[in-house]
This record gives C-alpha cells, sequence and structure tokens, in this order.
C-alpha cells in the first residue's frame, strides 16, 4: 500500500526526471503539496518525508491546521492556492506566507495594509485566467501588466510572478500552449522592468509539461494524498 511518504518520493522522482528532460536544475522547480481537505496529521507525515511547502484553499480549514502545527511554524510555509475574499485578508495576511490568487488590487491592498510589520513580506503571485474562459478567476491577459505594476509598489508584499490553472486537457501538446503562454507573459513582465521568478503552474497530471514550459512550482495534492475527502 502507497504511503505518502512513498508517493513525495515518486512525485520528487517525476520532477527530477522532468528537469533532467527540460535541461534544467532540479532545485529550479519546489513542490508544492496541495492539503487541502487533508489533516494536520497528513500533513506532518508529508513534512517527515522532506515537503515544507503546502497549499491550502480554504482560509478557515488552512488555520486550524496552522494551529495544530504550530510546533512546526519556523519550518513550513503556508501558501493560499483558493479565492480570497475580502472579509478574509486580515486572516491571511497575520498567517500564509503566500498568496497565488491575487486578481484584483483592493484584495492586494488589503493584504499590504494588514500584513504585521514584524512578518516579512507577503510573497505575492497575481492568478491569470491564461485559458480565457469565461467566468474563470484570474486576470485577463491584457489587465495582468498594469496590475503587476501598481500590486509591485504596495509595501509588505512582494511580487513573485504568476500563477494560472489552466482548462484541463489530456493532450500533451495542448496543455502545452497555455503554459507557454504563461511564460512568454512573464517575460513579457521583466521586460517591462518587473523582477519576478515564479511561475506557479502544473499539477499531478501535467506537471512534467509545466516543468519544459519553465514552471517554478508545481502544485500537487493527489499524487500525494491519494483522492480528496469531504472538506473538513
Amino acid at each position: 500500500m502507497a504511503t505518502i511518504e512513498s508517493n513525495i518520493q515518486q512525485v520528487k522522482d517525476r520532477i527530477a526526471k522532468a528537469c533532467r528532460d527540460s535541461h534544467r536544475p532540479e532545485h529550479s522547480v519546489t513542490l508544492l503539496v496541495v492539503s487541502k481537505t487533508f489533516g494536520a496529521e497528513a500533513v506532518r507525515e508529508a513534512m517527515a518525508a522532506g515537503a515544507w511547502q503546502f497549499g491550502e484553499n480554504y482560509v478557515q480549514e488552512a488555520l486550524e491546521k496552522i494551529r495544530a502545527l504550530a510546533d512546526c511554524r519556523a519550518k513550513i510555509h503556508w501558501h493560499l492556492i483558493g479565492p480570497l475574499q475580502s472579509n478574509k485578508t486580515r486572516l491571511v495576511a497575520e498567517n500564509f506566507d503566500w498568496v497565488h490568487t491575487i486578481d484584483r488590487f483592493k484584495i492586494a491592498e488589503r493584504l499590504s495594509a494588514q500584513r504585521p510589520h514584524h512578518c516579512p513580506p507577503l510573497q505575492i503571485c497575481l492568478q491569470v485566467n491564461i485559458s480565457e474562459e469565461p467566468g474563470k478567476a484570474g486576470l485577463s491577459v491584457s489587465d495582468v501588466l498594469p496590475m503587476a505594476q501598481l500590486v509591485s509598489q504596495l509595501p509588505r508584499l512582494t511580487l513573485r510572478g504568476l500563477m494560472s490553472i489552466p482548462q484541463a486537457q489530456e493532450n500533451p501538446a495542448l496543455q502545452a500552449v497555455s503554459h507557454r503562454r504563461l511564460r512568454e507573459l512573464l517575460n513579457d513582465l521583466r521586460a517591462h522592468g518587473l523582477s519576478l521568478d515564479t511561475l506557479s503552474m502544473g499539477m499531478s497530471a501535467d506537471l512534467a509539461v509545466a516543468i519544459e514550459q519553465g514552471s517554478t512550482m508545481v502544485r500537487v495534492g493527489s499524487a500525494v494524498f491519494g483522492g480528496r475527502t469531504k472538506k473538513i
């Protein structure tokens, strides 16, 4: 029976192979373990296997785990990878290390104002609706540059890069199209003088293609923990 430890090792092996195939150093890609709907003990198992970056979708669920794992807080990095409402920004500003889903300036402003001064700057990615799906969260491609320029000026935040959740595709060639577009968009922002280093793209099913296209952070949940349980 597969364990969380063995699953993490398999994912790390997949990342290593994708990096070799893409002529990239393995350390250029971070494994972000998506722990939403799994409890604190599952996170502890993942930490025992060498994982320290965890992604959560639901603020209240994450706060329960953050409290339960307070003894590990100095090492663990908590990433919000789900939508963020205005009434939850203070909780996120006070408890998380990264937010990947910024697509409104109002939310970034609130995080900046509410980030405690004793904490390091909150690390931020802009979420892009790279597949241009109607009704899907994320900035349109044309809005990314002006938003990035505004967010990069806010205190207590560090704009790191871009995040996307492309339309699901089984064909690797089609997967590559969206990932390539996000990489090209990041390069365009750099050409405009923004110092960015993060492409948060690729999940369990498409991490190899995402790495080939330049991902620096892959978000992997099901390949680590197995099928999702109900939200706790």
